[in-house]
């Protein structure tokens, strides 16, 4: 994707990511008198979950492009729950999420006085992948999944013949979310049917692209990541059907429409600081150009557009000040379309 002359993106080592920033050689406004003037608009600041972050960074490029009078945009990503102390803290303006806000934070940001929107962007089908090379993983059931990372697999299931007796007998090499990401507190809710309870002997980060690299130079992993870090590398991994009862399905965009990737579909989100939108006009702006052009974007990126109906609920939601969460401080494991379409529409 293209990006306006008039911005640089400065390089930062992993886990870090780039951050759009203004070029620092555009001379400084001046008023009649030659006196420097303040910007209008004061920096829009982004953090939150890695998952997201490849939707919000493409957004925030193309509206760059787009719109020459932008305010300077930074994006980082430190995890969902590392995002939402942050923002709840008020330090950020939109906080990335790939769950819902739990109670936890939804009493954090009251104790702070802080208002949010909650406006989902886009649907994941959460991929469990190995290596390319791995010729006898066909599939894996949800069983067998919670038989791998519940905690007390710990120092237990090791290798690939524990999983299943067909397998080799050859070492298991996880790699998975840390515990400050929200994929980490929606796998293991939806995998081992509480969240946070996972074993602990495995590769964790919360920096997806980790897990990418480390499943993909080790054939005899196993790991898990957003379907955007997947695409991003499909030719160096292959993503395992998940048997959840009525059979072996792949993470895809078609699967994610027709409910039938459970329970590894599920939402993402933004979350935007109201009081933010009220003090920035260009944030409002920001917002509205990304749920208008996410649909689009997200599917740039690898992840599922949710239907046209949710983003213009999302829209409508926001323009009217509709602040809050729908979900009450939970997360569901088996959300499909038609209910967040239906949670939406009658919040």
């Amino acid at each position: 994707m293209a990006i306006a002359t008039s911005l640089t993106i400065t390089a930062c080592s992993v886990p870090t990511p780039p951050i759009i920033t203004e070029s620092p050689g555009v001379p400084a406004a001046t008023d009649t008198t030659g006196k420097p003037v303040a910007p209008a608009e004061a920096t829009i600041t982004i953090d939150g979950s890695s998952t997201v972050y490849p939707i919000t960074d493409e957004v925030v490029k193309e509206y760059a492009f787009e719109r020459k009078d932008h305010p300077e945009v930074k994006v980082a990503f430190s995890g969902t729950s590392a995002g939402f102390r942050k923002f709840c803290a008020g330090e950020t303006d939109i906080s990335n999420a790939s769950r819902p806000i739990n109670k936890r934070e939804m009493d954090a940001c009251k104790a702070a006085g802080v208002r949010y929107y909650e406006l989902p962007v886009a649907y994941d089908a959460l991929t469990v992948a190995v290596h390319r090379d791995n010729n006898w993983v066909d599939s894996l059931t949800v069983a067998e999944l919670k038989k791998i990372w519940e905690p007390s697999a710990e120092g237990r299931i090791t290798r690939w013949n524990q999983v299943r007796s067909t397998f080799p007998d050859r070492p298991l090499e996880l790699y998975g979310a840390g515990s400050d990401s929200g994929t980490f507190d929606y796998f293991t809710e939806a995998i081992v049917g509480e969240t946070g309870a996972s074993r602990k002997d495995y590769t964790a980060s919360e920096d997806d692209y980790d897990l990418v690299r480390g499943v993909r130079n080790n054939p005899n992993a196993l790991g898990y990541f957003g379907l955007a870090y997947f695409e991003e590398s499909r030719t160096l991994l292959r993503a395992v059907p998940i048997d959840n009862g009525a059979g072996p399905v792949e993470p895809s965009a078609e699967a994610v429409r027709e409910g039938t990737y459970q329970p590894l579909a599920r939402p993402l989100f933004i979350y935007v600081n109201a009081d933010s939108v009220e003090k920035n006009p260009k944030l409002k702006e920001f917002v509205e150009y990304y749920l208008n052009n996410g649909r689009f974007l997200a599917k740039v990126v690898g992840y599922v557009p949710l239907p046209d109906e949710v983003y213009n609920i999302a829209l409508t939601h926001f323009q009217t000040g509709k602040v809050g969460t729908v979900f009450a401080g939970t997360a569901p494991t088996n959300l499909k379309l038609e209910d967040l379409l239906q949670k939406e529409a009658a919040f």
